[in-house]
């Protein structure tokens, strides 16, 4: 029989995780929060924003406060599967040599994987990238490496539109989240971001966190707990089942939005994985807030990171994806009474 953890005990240091983010990254919350359950729900994420917004720094600021190895990787239109995996060189005595990749260097110690402006590199390095997602495990040098521990991030450069190959719908599908940064309105956040010196050096920012707050290598066990530990009650279940329906087909459920035709709104998405993704993370969100239990609150907070990118539409619906699917689920919300 497996060890119980000490739930709240581990609760306190998620907290304190969360609490370590926001002192590095300001005017992020929301994010931060999301960034948090995803990390805890053992899931990856794919992050969204223009240049200069933070995502790096958010980034290694959570690899450094999980401990564990970091490793990074700039898409690019000559990257290739094998420079995951290897580096040839030229060694002292003039012959030709390899050694391990960004991707082996940690073998099983591997705690987080970045891959920078992924649309940069060419759908080949996205079918690598895509079974480590979704398998932790890739080959090479004859043998089988598995990263159990490992939590992958990637970015999308969303300003430059030459050159760059847009990951597949189903494949963004392996993405627990997708979390938009943005830098903050705020007028005091944004000169402290301007003025603050401490700001402008993010080794030193980074470097101030506590290595290992959180162990990463005790996450796998902690999820699972924390999983089977938060239950549903059958109104909660109801409720969560007839989201995902009315998700699936809201002309039937009479939803309608401006200027959008709902019967050739939607191409597919909403998969049961999807939706077991949801209540993975509202369960995650639940213990965050100290219940045992699940409500509708738990939902709605992880809603929109959740299930924003696995909702397909169609033809030029397609191209306002980032305007009309947040309309559509806010209206698949607003639709459904919570119990």
């Amino acid at each position: 029989m497996e060890k119980q953890m000490d739930l709240a005990a581990w609760r306190e240091g998620a907290l304190a995780f969360e609490q370590a983010l926001n002192s590095v990254v300001v005017g992020m919350p929301e994010q931060v929060r999301a960034l948090t359950i995803a990390i805890f729900s053992r899931g990856h994420v794919l992050l969204e924003g223009d240049v200069g917004v933070g995502k790096t720094t958010l980034l290694r600021a959570a690899a450094q406060l999980l401990g564990g190895g970091y490793q990074r990787i700039e898409g690019a239109i000559d990257l290739m599967p094998s420079d995951f995996l290897y580096h040839a060189y030229i060694n002292e005595q003039g012959q030709a040599a390899v050694k391990p990749g960004p991707l082996l260097q940690h073998e099983d110690a591997l705690s987080v994987f970045f891959f920078n402006e992924i649309n940069r590199a060419r759908p080949q390095a996205h079918a690598l990238f895509l079974r480590l997602m979704a398998e932790r495990s890739v080959n090479a040098f004859n043998r089988e490496y598995h990263f159990p521990h490992l939590t992958v991030f990637a970015d999308r450069n969303r300003l430059e539109r030459e050159e760059t190959f847009e990951i597949p719908a189903a494949a963004r599908d392996r993405f627990l989240m997708e979390i938009s940064v943005k830098a903050p309105d705020a007028r005091e956040l944004q000169r402290a971001l301007m003025f603050d010196t401490r700001f402008y050096d993010v080794d030193a920012l980074v470097g101030q966190l506590p290595s290992g707050l959180t162990p990463y290598d005790q996450l796998n066990a902690l999820a699972a707990q924390v999983q089977s530990t938060v239950r549903a009650e059958l109104a909660l279940q109801e409720y969560a089942v007839e989201l995902w329906r009315v998700l699936k087909d809201p002309l039937a459920a009479g939803i309608s939005l401006p200027e959008v035709d709902m019967s050739r709104l939607l191409a597919g998405g909403a998969s049961p994985r999807g939706m077991a993704m949801l209540m993975r993370s509202a369960r995650t969100r639940a213990w965050l807030e100290g219940r045992d239990y699940l409500t509708p609150d738990d939902i709605r907070a992880v809603w929109l990171y959740v299930v924003t990118h696995r909702v397909f539409l169609s033809g030029a619906y397609a191209l306002q994806h980032e305007r009309i699917a947040p309309q559509l689920l806010q209206a698949v919300l607003d639709k459904v009474s919570a119990p």
